[in-house]
This record gives structure tokens, C-alpha cells and sequence, in this order.
């Protein structure tokens, strides 16, 4: 879900990281969808080379993908290239998680495979040699004495570990090329099982791109075979003078439609894996979210189930886990030490805590997690806590009471059923109404005495969206207010002393304070974003706190 604020937010993350220029791109391609060369000069108004270095930037990045559709015939027919250039949302998003990402990987691997990472988070997309360029002046900086053979065998085992885990990928395809949607549904597709052809018609666009840019299965995460070899021979048009990995880096512009056969030796780029990244968030918010609602022993069994099924979900919003055994669930509650004083009879309990019933699988019982239940609950905990605070008591217990219906209710049976005043409960409901909280219905019925009847439901994927709006409203608000602070600190700093009205360690303290009930109110809003717009985590923040705290700033 895509919305108003949330463009602005993006917008807004872009022109931080990258200027004013590049964001006035990016926008244009959030609103106006995949659009060629010419038409974002044009919707712009910037210069051909400024659009194309923007685009650069975007793409080096990971924040914009190019693709193409095939053309029927040759030179005569048409133009040569119909380059296209498409926002990714969702890429754009995950920068505000690169310190999420760093921790993930801090706690998993050692502190190279994290500056590895690091690197790539950086700088979007670097080749092996560049990886070991970067090592190699990060050891000079160091004072360190590594030989360079040393540090190259370093990175190299670094990349190995995060391919081997699935952090760091090949990157996709420059430039994939798609077919016209008459040309895919050849007669054998269109004999194919009917729910296949649904999957693939309902697609999107950027699905579709995505897909033909991503490599094969088999080389998305195969490592570099002739290691020592492949770095000396990679070669890149970064190796110009002047050019280094220390800096943001950029490519020339013909860089985007050279063709592989041109090249002596294919140049391998890597970036960060943004969808195993979320993956493991998501995992984390339903372990929390079970913790929270259940107890520690659930939490502990669902950790197990996920970390034993890890390697067989094809897809960041799995809705339910792979079958396992009780006699697996258990091996593997046992490995941690706090499943190490659970007995079966507790793991067993915790399952149907979970919701989950055993179903037949040969001799021995298989259970398999809802996670989307979970995301489902923890989104309805989200929303209720904020009407609470907001509203008060009487219109949480209404608002729960349609949210577990799910269909339309008359006011007279809401306020019974909650027990709220009669007179006080259609001023609420139409308060929670135009806030678009609720969806409202009017039922006439004709007779001696016409009457009429006001009927209210939680219609979920309108709220979903509408609450998604408020934290993307919210979170813009406070990151224009850090960047109001700190553009006030650099007033401060060049005033003369005797016009100082505070000294200047008082002004950074509070400075420091403020920036960090900002930055915090920021990080809760950002868990929001992901459980309602990428479908994953949610720690149960306090989000209403953010929100209100945005609005008063």
C-alpha cells in the first residue's frame, strides 16, 4: 500500500540521503509510475544529464530498476531502446532499517562480515575487488599490518558466510526485458491448472519486472568458484583515476545498456538481500508479539518451529509454516537453553496455545504454524491501542466489538452489547466514522412510519490503509523536525559567543535529548511501517505516543 504520506516520507528519505535533484526524480517516478528518459526530463524540468545521473544514483542504490519491452520488429519498426525506469517503494523504505540489518548480522556473524555488509549498505552495489579495496583502506586507516593476500582470503570467507545465509545477493538483471502480456499466455500456459494463470495475471507491474530481473535460483547466491582469479580480473569502470570506494559511487551513463558479450570477463555486482533481512524481522515480531499475548514456553516453541523451517519459505509473507513433527519441534526446542527445561507434554500445550492442531503425517503427528493469524492479531492489537488512547474506553470496547464481527451492526445492539449510553453511543461511532475509523451504512425501512437505522463496521483493509497514512504522516513530521534541530544547531554553532544565550555544552545536551526522543518516536513508527505495509514486524510499540508527539511538534 502505496499512500499519500507515504510518497512524501520516501521523498523525503531520498532528498536526505541523496539531494534535492535525485528526490525530484524519485517522485516523479512514485507518482507517475515507470516512465522512459524523455518524460522524466520533461515532468522534471531538470537537464537530460542531470535526470540521467539521478537515475544512476537510483540505480547503484537499488532504489530504482530499469527493464524494457521486447519489440516485435526490427530497427525499421521502432526505436532501438524503450528503456523504462521504476520506483521501488519498498527499497527506498528499508534504508531507514540499515541499522536493524547491521544488528542482525552483529549477532550472528563476526565483525567482518558486519563492515562487509556495511559496505554494501554504503555504497548499493560493490564487485568483489571493490569489497577488497574498501578492506584494504579500512586496515590502512587502522594502522593495521594485514598482508594484503590476507585481507583479500578475509573478504572473501566474509561473502562466502552471508551468501551461505542468505544476506547478500547477486544483483538483478540491468535492464530485463518483458514480453507484451498476449505473447506469455502461449497455449500451453493457457492449458496450465487455472489457479496458476491466476497467480500470474494478477501480478503487477513491478512483480513482473522484478522477476525477470532476479537472477536464476541457482547463481542468486552462489559464490565467486576461482576466487584469487576473479578478483584480479574483475574489471570496472570505477577503476578510472580518482575513482575509489571511499566515496558514493557512480557510473557513467552507457554502463547501463552495455552488453555482456562486449565484455572480456562478466563483472559480478552483490548488494545486501533486503527480503531475508525482513524475513528474519518478521520472525522476531511474531515471536514478541506470542511473548507478549501467551507466555515465554510458546514464544520459545514458535523460535523453534521458524529457525527449523527457515531454509524451506520461498517468500517474505509466508502465511503458514512447513509441517513438522512433534518429535522434530522438540529436538529443536532443545537446543536453546531455554527450551532445555520444557517437557513434550509443554511443547504439546505451547502448539495448542498457538492454534496449532495436530493433522496425520505417517505415524507421527505434524503441526504447522498461522503466521498469518499472528501478523493478523498483532495489527488488530496495534489499532485498538490507538483508538484507546485516542478515544477513550468506551469507543475501544465498540471499535473491538465490530473489529471481531466483521460485519455491519446497529447502533442500538453496539451500545447494549458494550454497555455505553444509548445517547452517548452515536456521537462516538460517528466520531471514530470521520476519522475513518469505521464504515458507516444507512438502512431506511419503508412503513406506516418510515424509520431509519445507522449500521457500522470495521471495514480492515481501508483502515489498514489509513492507519498505514497517519504513520507515514507521523514519521515525516518528526524526521523535517530532526532536520529543523539540527539546522538550528548550525545556527548556534556560527553565532559569536557573546551573543550565546546558553553555553555550548548546554545546547548540545539538549540538542542530544531532544534528537533522541525524536530518533526514538521515529524507530517505533518505522516498526509500524512493517507490520503494516511489508505485512511483518510488530513489537507492540506504543505507536499512538509517536503519532500524537508528531502532531504537538
Amino acid at each position: 500500500m502505496v499512500t499519500e504520506y507515504g510518497i512524501k516520507f520516501t521523498v523525503n528519505l531520498i532528498n536526505n540521503h541523496f539531494g534535492n535533484l535525485v528526490a525530484k526524480v524519485c517522485e516523479n517516478l512514485l507518482r507517475r509510475g515507470p516512465l522512459n528518459l524523455q518524460l522524466i526530463v520533461r515532468y522534471t524540468e531538470l537537464t537530460p544529464q542531470q535526470v540521467k545521473n539521478s537515475l544512476l544514483i537510483l540505480i547503484q542504490h537499488n532504489c530504482v530498476q530499469a527493464f524494457s519491452y521486447e519489440q516485435d520488429g526490427g530497427l525499421e519498426d521502432g526505436p532501438k531502446s524503450n528503456t523504462q525506469y521504476m520506483a521501488l517503494f519498498n527499497n527506498i523504505l528499508h534504508r531507514m532499517r540499515f541499522s536493524k540489518f547491521l544488528e542482525i548480522i552483529s549477532r550472528e556473524f563476526d565483525d567482518k562480515c558486519k563492515e562487509l555488509l556495511e559496505g554494501l549498505l554504503q555504497h548499493g552495489r560493490l564487485t568483489l575487488k571493490q569489497m577488497v579495496e574498501r578492506a584494504k583502506d579500512m586496515a590502512e586507516r587502522a594502522k593495521s599490518r594485514k598482508i594484503e593476500g590476507i585481507c583479500e582470503d578475509l573478504v572473501q570467507e566474509s561473502l562466502v558466510k552471508l551468501l551461505t545465509a542468505r544476506y547478500v545477493e547477486r544483483c538483478p538483471a540491468s535492464e530485463p526485458v518483458l514480453a507484451a502480456r498476449d505473447k506469455e499466455e502461449t497455449p500451453a500456459k493457457k492449458r496450465g491448472p487455472k489457479s496458476a494463470r491466476t497467480a500470474e495475471e494478477s501480478q503487477t507491474l513491478e512483480q513482473r519486472v522484478l522477476a525477470a530481473a532476479a537472477p536464476m535460483g541457482a547463481q542468486r547466491f552462489s559464490a565467486i568458484t576461482n576466487n584469487e582469479s576473479s578478483v584480479s580480473r574483475e574489471t570496472s569502470t570505477d577503476d578510472s583515476p580518482g575513482m575509489r570506494v571511499g566515496a558514493k559511487r557512480k557510473y557513467d551513463a552507457l554502463e547501463l545498456h552495455i552488453e555482456p558479450a562486449a565484455e572480456e570477463e562478466e563483472v559480478v555486482l552483490w548488494r545486501a538481500n533486503f527480503e531475508e533481512f525482513i524475513r528474519c524481522l518478521r520472525h522476531k515480531a511474531c515471536i514478541e508479539n506470542v511473548r507478549e499475548r501467551l507466555d515465554d514456553g510458546a514464544a520459545t516453541v514458535l523460535r523453534a518451529m521458524l529457525e527449523a523451517t527457515r531454509s524451506f519459505e520461498n517468500k517474505v509473507k509466508t502465511e503458514k509454516s512447513v509441517p513438522l513433527s512433534l518429535n522434530n519441534i522438540f529436538e529443536e526446542v532443545m537446543k536453546s537453553e531455554e527450551g532445555r527445561g520444557m517437557t513434550l507434554d509443554r511443547v504439546r500445550a505451547s502448539l495448542v496455545q498457538l492454534g496449532c492442531s495436530p493433522s496425520a503425517r505417517g505415524t507421527d503427528e505434524s503441526y504447522k504454524i498461522d503466521l498469518k493469524k499472528i501478523i493478523e492479531l498483532a495489527q488488530n492489537d496495534e489499532v485498538e491501542s490507538i483508538v484507546l488512547k485516542r478515544y477513550g474506553r468506551d469507543a475501544y470496547r465498540m471499535f473491538r466489538l465490530l473489529s471481531k464481527n466483521g460485519c455491519l451492526v446497529e447502533t442500538d445492539k453496539i451500545a447494549n452489547t458494550t454497555f455505553v449510553e444509548k445517547k452517548d453511543a452515536p456521537k462516538i461511532l460517528y466520531k471514530l466514522w470521520k476519522d475513518e475509523y469505521l464504515h458507516m451504512e444507512k438502512l431506511v425501512v419503508a412503513g406506516a412510519r418510515q424509520s431509519q437505522f445507522l449500521l457500522w463496521k470495521v471495514n480492515k483493509p481501508c483502515l489498514w490503509k489509513h492507519v498505514l497514512d497517519e504513520m507515514f504522516h507521523a514519521a515525516l513530521n518528526l524526521s523535517q523536525r530532526v532536520a529543523y534541530e539540527r539546522e538550528k544547531e548550525k545556527e548556534f554553532l556560527n553565532l559569536p559567543v557573546d551573543k550565546q544565550i546558553m553555553s555550548q555544552e548546554e545546547r548540545l545536551n539538549r540538542l542530544k535529548s531532544v534528537r533522541i526522543v525524536l530518533e526514538s518516536s521515529l524507530l517505533k513508527l518505522g516498526d509500524a511501517f512493517m507490520l503494516f505495509h511489508d505485512f511483518e514486524e510488530s513489537s507492540l510499540l506504543k505507536l499512538d505516543d509517536a503519532i500524537m508527539l508528531s502532531h504537538d511538534l
